[in-house]
């Protein structure tokens, strides 16, 4: 009996030694193996072995996309406004060794990478640029954090801005802003119009003067041909003025009467005698 006590421990020994010599590592991770505290070797996906109680499996490593959330920040731009900005990291790690004897804590590292990096970025650029422009921020973020990383055995697939925009202070200053622009425009719109209508206006009246002008220079033209021709036909040098005159105080006249002013009208008996008063010839 003590003997098959003795195989029998001798034998759950050795099957237990050998079982911790073999390791299956799953698809999409690497193990970390140290050989009395030093690093040995890293276990691929599939069947390992191991030197039992010697080996050790300090680190399993996923070798599987990750993604990292950058939390919100405040920014300050160039210009000394304020916005708030968070952001996601999608990594890989190659190198599973570097990752964990490189850096102490890679997700935590890249973390604080990308919200510093992403600081100094935006506080190179003005608010209205940094809104804008995002993929630019973008491109630039990902070029310096890959750099960073690269010693670290990760790499860094893409980082996306997730958000990007003005602290609320700041937003009530723009909306401010936006309304006093819309105001200073509507006033300039409005001082335009005004002076386009006035413009117009002068324009109207210039050329209702022009007419007037060249009316009257066609009228006196006319008035001194007919006097012209009148003199010619008579021979008669008094007899045109007192037509002439004649006709402009009808005219007058005429216009008196028909004005909502006028009251009375009181026509001259003589009209060739009036005329001749007023030439000074009665």
């Amino acid at each position: 009996m003590p003997g098959m006590i003795v195989v029998g421990v001798l034998f759950v020994v050795v099957a237990a030694t050998i079982f911790a010599g073999i390791k299956t590592v799953p698809q999409g991770q690497e193990w970390v193996v140290e050989r009395l505290g030093k690093y040995s070797c890293t276990l691929k996906p599939g069947l390992n072995f191991i030197i039992p109680y010697i080996d050790n499996v300090s680190y399993r490593v996923s070798t599987k996309g990750d993604v990292l959330s950058i939390g919100s920040q405040e920014v300050i731009t160039r210009d000394n406004a304020v916005i708030i900005t968070n952001a996601v990291a999608f990594i890989k790690v190659t190198e599973p060794t570097r990752a964990v004897y490189e850096i102490q804590n890679y997700e935590y590292a890249i973390q604080n990478l990308v919200m510093t990096t992403l600081r100094a970025i935006i506080g190179q650029m003005e608010l209205n640029s940094a809104l804008s422009e995002r993929e630019h921020i973008k491109a630039r973020l990902q070029e310096n954090i890959s750099k960073e990383v690269a010693n670290w055995g990760i790499y860094v697939q893409s980082v996306e801005i997730q958000d990007i925009k003005p602290s609320e202070s700041m937003q009530k200053a723009m909306e401010q802003q936006a309304s006093a622009d819309r105001f200073k425009q509507a006033a300039i719109l409005e001082a335009e119009g005004r002076r386009e209508a006035m413009i117009r206006e002068a324009d109207g009246k210039l050329e209702a003067a022009k007419r007037e002008a060249d009316a009257q220079i066609r009228l006196a033209e006319a008035s001194a041909q007919a006097i012209k021709d009148i003199s010619l036909a008579i021979q008669d040098r008094d007899l045109p003025a007192v037509f002439l005159l004649g006709d402009r105080y009808i005219n007058a006249l005429h216009k008196m009467a028909t004005s909502q002013n006028s009251k009375m009208v009181v026509l001259p008996a003589d009209l060739p005698a009036a005329v001749r008063g007023i030439m000074g010839k009665g």
